[in-house]
């Protein structure tokens, strides 16, 4: 049947985003360039939408791609760009294996309506009202995000490791070991409960999720009774053998009353290519004959996208060494920070969480790992948004590829030079926590590891060793950027002696003041 290329077409194209969409989120050489991820991010719904929305360019209008491709030939979007989508693909696929019907094994469901769009209707209130929460949930590429970085990327970099560390013991060193900080327990029950759910209902009914749950697919569906280009059941050559039917992966195809539901047509043209009397038309609506159907003929969908190099990120810059200090008296004072940190271009707390889909890019293309899934922190609707954890890392000063990657315009495109004055917080210095204070012993991790200085040793005597040469911390506010690193660097415990105070609003630093060298006389000779 010739339009059985369809689904070749489909199959490539899908597989394309797939790889590319997760080489984004488990790629941890930070080596591709960051440009490359624009290609794979431009077209996933949700966040093109709040990108769109928060800076009105075209070069955040691909949620309007969709849109047109949708009203053209269905909803392919869900059939070829979402990485979700294949996913359940996969698992769907699998599924024969463990059935006794290993190639048809689907049958027509009715549309449930009530759920589908109840669904939709919370998500849009949730939007409207100012929060992104029930998106975030429900968004199909923020859940394909926070099942890769959260339950899979572990997984690769253990592999990872165990290889790089059994090629090293015979002096191979093709692969080296990454440092993984680890995912809180408890923000692993949202990509696992969604995975299950994904998992349970691909396996018995195919797109299901995509049909009942997903916001995006029930939004696409009700814009494909639109669409220009639909199947539809050519009654003189179908026989009725219901083979469309048992393929159709999304349960739409009713071949008892000759029926294609198109609104919840996934466009992955199974039909097309088992049909094997030509029974299935590919139509434009504007010239149909409408004599030839006396049932409802429903809708479909077409087609396919293209496009997509490869992906992210580059930049240097990991963990720092530092030498080792002893501490053997841990301290009392307790950190008490007032408001989260969100990471550099995000403007402030209001405007991420306004503006973040959650989907953890950012968390998996930080190199040092400080950007990690919030729990409460900006409190239960901005659960999962990503935060500066300086426990876990520090905010690199050559870095910006959080802004450079972000699909959703929360954390947005900086220069380096710009980025470096961005003030998410100030340094704070609890001097009862010191170890120069509680031990009398010399330490300056802080001052060695502050890119700006903003953090310096000066002379101290200690009331107890006043003969000791001692240095203390002293900061500076007006040139620190809350980078984080003092913190992360800060040897004390159980808590930290200096730590960043969140800016709820980002401000702008001074620049760090430059030590002029003293002019070197060129006019003699070199001395030897």
């Amino acid at each position: 049947m010739k339009l059985a290329v369809l689904k070749k077409f489909r199959v490539i194209i899908s597989l394309l985003f797939f790889l590319f969409a997760s080489v984004l989120f488990l790629d941890f050489s930070f080596s591709l360039p960051s440009k490359i991820s624009g290609y794979v991010l431009y077209l996933q719904f949700i966040p093109s939408f709040v990108k769109f929305m928060n800076i009105f360019s075209i070069t955040a209008a691909g949620f309007l791609v969709v849109v047109i491709l949708t009203i053209l030939f269905g909803r392919i979007y869900c059939s070829t760009i979402c990485p979700l989508g294949t996913l359940q693909d996969f698992i769907g696929y699998f599924s024969k294996k463990f059935k006794k019907q290993k190639r048809y094994n689907y049958v027509f469901l009715k549309a449930n309506n009530l759920l589908r769009y109840s669904l939709l209707v919370i998500s849009i209130l949730s939007f409207l009202a100012g929060s992104l929460f029930a998106i975030n949930l429900l968004d199909p590429y923020s859940n394909f995000g926070r099942i890769i970085t959260n339950l899979f990327r572990p997984i690769f970099l253990g592999i990872n490791n165990n290889l790089a560390f059994a090629l090293n013991s015979v002096n191979i060193y093709w692969i080296y070991p990454v440092e993984f900080k680890g995912v809180d327990i408890i923000l692993l029950v949202v990509p696992l409960a969604i995975l299950a759910l994904v998992l349970w209902l691909s396996f018995t009914n195919g797109r299901l999720y995509c049909n009942t749950v997903c916001p995006v697919g029930t939004l696409l569906g009700f814009l494909s009774k639109f669409s220009l280009f639909k199947i539809v059941i050519d009654e003189r050559n179908c026989k009725g053998c219901g083979i469309c039917e048992k393929v159709c992966k999304a349960g739409c195809i009713d071949t008892d009353n000759k029926f294609v539901d198109f609104t919840r047509c996934v466009g992955c043209f199974n039909c097309f290519d088992s049909c094997p009397t030509d029974g299935l038309e590919y139509e434009f609506a504007l010239t149909r004959n409408h004599d030839k159907s006396d049932l409802k003929i429903d809708y479909s969908k077409r087609e396919f996208i293209a496009g997509t190099l490869l992906y992210t990120l580059g930049i240097s810059g990991f963990a720092f060494a530092q030498k080792k200090i002893e501490v053997y008296k841990e301290n009392t004072v307790p950190v008490i920070r007032q408001n989260p940190i969100s990471p550099p271009g995000s403007k402030g707390i209001e405007y991420f969480t306004d503006s973040c889909t959650a989907c953890h890019l950012c968390v998996s293309a930080c190199p040092t790992q400080v950007l990690q899934p919030s729990f409460l922190e900006y409190g239960f609707l901005g659960m999962l948004q990503p935060r500066m954890d300086n426990k876990s890392g520090f905010c690199n000063f050559e870095c910006k590829i959080c802004g450079d990657i972000c699909p959703s315009g929360a954390i947005l495109p900086t220069t380096l030079e710009e980025k470096k004055l961005i003030q998410i917080g100030k340094v704070k210095f609890i001097k009862e926590n010191c170890v120069v204070e509680t031990q009398g012993t010399d330490c300056g991790a802080c001052s060695e590891h502050c890119p700006t200085k903003a953090v310096h040793m000066v002379q101290y005597v200690h009331p107890l060793v006043p003969d000791k040469n001692l240095k203390i911390p002293e900061t500076d506010d007006e040139i620190c950027i809350g980078c984080g690193a003092c913190e992360f660097a800060c040897p004390t415990k159980p808590y930290k002696a200096i730590y960043v105070e969140s800016n709820p609003v980002h401000q702008k630093a001074k620049k760090p003041k430059v030590e002029e060298l003293e002019p070197v006389d060129t006019s003699e000779d070199f001395p030897f």
